[in-house]
Formats: C-alpha cells, structure tokens, sequence
C-alpha cells in the first residue's frame, strides 16, 4: 500500500507534534507517525519552560494548556546546610508572564498539540505505526515504508523529518553521524507520594557520593537520582532496601514516604547520551530534537529546544514545502539557525555535570562549589543568568505568523 504526503513526520513526540501542528496551519499536507498506540510514558520530557508556554500562546492554545494538570516551578534553590537556601536560577526574573516552569505531563500536552492538530484538514497522526525504513531514489530520500495496525506499507513525500529520537532510525539510515560528547553520569527516575506542599522550588539534594533533585508534581514528588554510569546493575544488586536508605539519608523529611517504593522496578533507568549530528539534513530529509542533538536532563531543556527546533524549521520551510521545492540550501538553514543555541546548552550541561554533579558523585564535595554559592548569596540578581538560559534559551523562536491564533477555550480534561 503506497500513500503520499507532502511532509512525512517519524515520531510524535513533541518536536515531531510541534512542527506537524505549524505546517499543517501553513496548509502544507502533513502525516505524522508514531510508533506508540498512545503517548502514556511516564519520564518523558515533562518540563514546560517559559518560551515553550509562550508559543502555546501564540498558536491559541494558551487557555488550553493552563487546563491541563502541572505544578508551576518558579526557581531552583539548593539547600546548603541549616536553614540556609542558595537560589541558583530564578524565574520571578523573567518578563511577565511566563516567569515559571509548567511540569505537566508529556502525555496531556502531546494529546492538546493532537488535538490542536486534528482541527487542520492537512493534518494526519497514525498512532501505532512504525517507521522501519526510508524510501529512496536517485540518492535522494522519497518517504518511507512503515508497519503499522494494518499491515505495511510506503508513504512518499517531499521531504521526511526525524523527529524519532536520540535512538532515531531515520538519522541512522540517513547516513547522518553525531558527534559523541563524553558523559560520566547516569539518571534514576522515579515518584514518591509523599505531600508536596506549596513549595514552588526545583530543588537538588547533595550528599557525598550521592546527588538527586527533588521535583514537586500534582499529588506526588518526582525525584531524579543521578549516580555514576554504568552502575545501574549495581545499584539494583544493592536492592529497594539500600536505596530507601540512599534518599532518606540526602533528604530526611522524605523518609517516611520512601516505603513507596515498592521494589527496584519502579526504578526507571535512563542512560544520559550527550551528542550533536555535524549535519543535520541530506537530500530530502532533515532531523531535528533529539534526532539532531541528543540533550543530558541537566536543566531539563530537551523539550523545549526540541520545540524551538520545530518552529524554527516550519518558519524556513512552509513556503518551499508549499511551492513543492525543497533545497538542501533550505534544510540547511535550519541547523545554521539552531546550531548555537544547541551548542551553548550542550556546552552548558558538561560543564553543570563536570562541576556541579560528579564531584558530588565521586564524594568530593556535598553541594555546589563554594565560590558559587557566594557569588550567588551576595549577588543574587545573577540568578537571573541561568534562568533565562533555561527558560528562554539563546535564541527564543516565536510562531510564525501563518501559525497564530485568537486563544481557544479549554475542552474538557481527562
């Protein structure tokens, strides 16, 4: 069975969502596939920064997505010791109104921009279906074959985009190489019921040999613990009892809610890659996201420059793809306007991990660096330096103007 799109889409993530809503708005045809029967994972990307609320915004979906289930985080402070609290990133600095960070889960936002995207008749998502190739001809990339509820089957189109991932099938047969930077860390995830509060702090937790950070959720905390790669096995030969332990001993107040873990599966893995393709397109094909760039969860900016990636590449390609004239010199563009800001976060996360995370995880210091706490306890208007970063980026991309739309009233939640 042979289909064709104009823009065939792998991956329904939220660059792959992202680009397929703007493009459809563009009146570009748009087939988006994702292999999943349905966005329910947990430990995926849940952070909504400032400029990805903003964008929501912008497209109309703004009211929609204040619907939608989150706990707003509005600084990352670190516990010194005591009662003293060093606020390394503060987003009460950033313009009004988007001065916050929305954790909500993937799901409901992946499930809106679905949504958002079915109101366009350019818009086509197939869940349950898998790339599994690409289609080629005279050197060029045409489409691609795809297994899916009904079997197999080819989709061509003017130009394929890998929005599938830092595990992306579509770069690999592309022939796209990445740049490997090296990484010395792995991360841990999982959730504690243990009341949350009303504190409105991202906040880390350091102990010799051991590093987590603390994230306040709707009803539950999310914890990431961070370790040294490669010893996932033998944290779990450890067992549940000694990692209770571990997170009770980093942050007491939390150690009546450690029995929540039940054993070492509710325990989620995820090993940290830090990579960047040197190109990241070649004839009729591009990649952008994770595909483009593999990010650490240092700063939790994956999403968001994966959403800034999206509408960088709907602005510089809805007019090509409409006249039906994709160039390499167009796909180009994309990695030419998203290489720096890209690179500065990249950059950015090795030096949080080289200086922030594996001294603690080596057990030679309990906390930040000492010299970094006081720049930031006597000059305390520089935590608006890393929020900015982390919330806005380097290069914030605003919807384009085929794009905007009046704000929509909020559908009913479940």
């Amino acid at each position: 069975m042979s289909e064709r799109t104009t823009c065939l889409i792998a991956g329904g993530g939220p660059a792959g969502m992202v680009l397929g809503l703007l493009l459809a708005r563009a009146g570009v045809a748009v087939t988006v596939l994702e292999k999943h029967d349905d966005f329910l994972r947990d430990f995926r990307g849940d952070t909504v920064h400032p400029s990805t609320i903003r964008l929501l915004d912008e497209l109309g979906l703004g009211e929609r997505f204040a619907a939608l289930p989150q706990t707003p985080l509005d600084h990352v402070a670190f516990p010194i010791g005591g009662t003293r609290v060093v606020t390394m990133a503060d987003f009460r600095r950033l313009p009004r109104p988007y001065r916050h960070i929305a954790m909500v889960p993937q799901w409901d936002l992946l499930t809106l921009l679905a949504e958002a995207g079915g109101e366009e008749p350019s818009f086509t998502l197939r869940m349950g279906t898998e790339v599994t190739g690409l289609l080629r001809e005279n050197g060029r990339v045409t489409g691609v074959r795809h297994r899916g509820p009904d079997g197999e089957g080819e989709i061509r189109a003017a130009l394929t985009v890998g929005c599938d991932g830092r595990w992306s099938l579509v770069r690999r047969e592309a022939g796209l190489v990445p740049r490997e930077f090296p990484v010395g860390i792995d991360a841990w995830w999982f959730r504690l019921t243990a009341a949350t509060g009303r504190e409105m702090a991202l906040t880390p937790r350091g102990g010799r040999g051991r590093f987590l950070i603390v994230i306040p959720r709707e009803g539950y905390l999310q914890i990431a613990y961070i370790g040294r790669k490669g010893s996932d096995a033998e944290l779990r030969a450890r067992g549940v009892e000694a990692f209770r332990a571990d997170i009770a001993a980093l942050v007491p107040e939390l150690a009546d809610g450690v029995d929540s873990l039940e054993s070492m599966d509710d325990v989620k893995h995820l090993d940290i890659r830090l990579d960047r393709l040197r190109r990241w397109h070649g004839a009729g094909v591009l990649c952008i996201g994770d595909a483009a760039h593999a990010m650490s969860p240092m700063g939790g900016v994956g999403i968001n420059l994966a959403v800034q990636d999206a509408v960088a590449a709907a602005t510089l390609l809805a007019e090509p793809l409409r006249a039906g004239a994709v160039q390499d010199r167009d796909l180009a563009r994309v990695r030419a306007r998203r290489l720096l800001p890209t690179a500065v976060v990249q950059r950015l996360q090795r030096t949080m991990e080289k200086v922030m995370a594996e001294p603690m995880i080596q057990g030679r210091r309990v906390g930040p660096p000492a010299t970094l706490v006081a720049l930031m306890e006597h000059l305390p208007f520089l935590s608006a330096v890393p929020a900015r970063l982390i919330g806005l980026g380097l290069r914030s991309e605003h919807a384009p103007g085929f794009a905007r739309r009046r704000p929509a009233p909020p559908g009913p939640v479940g």
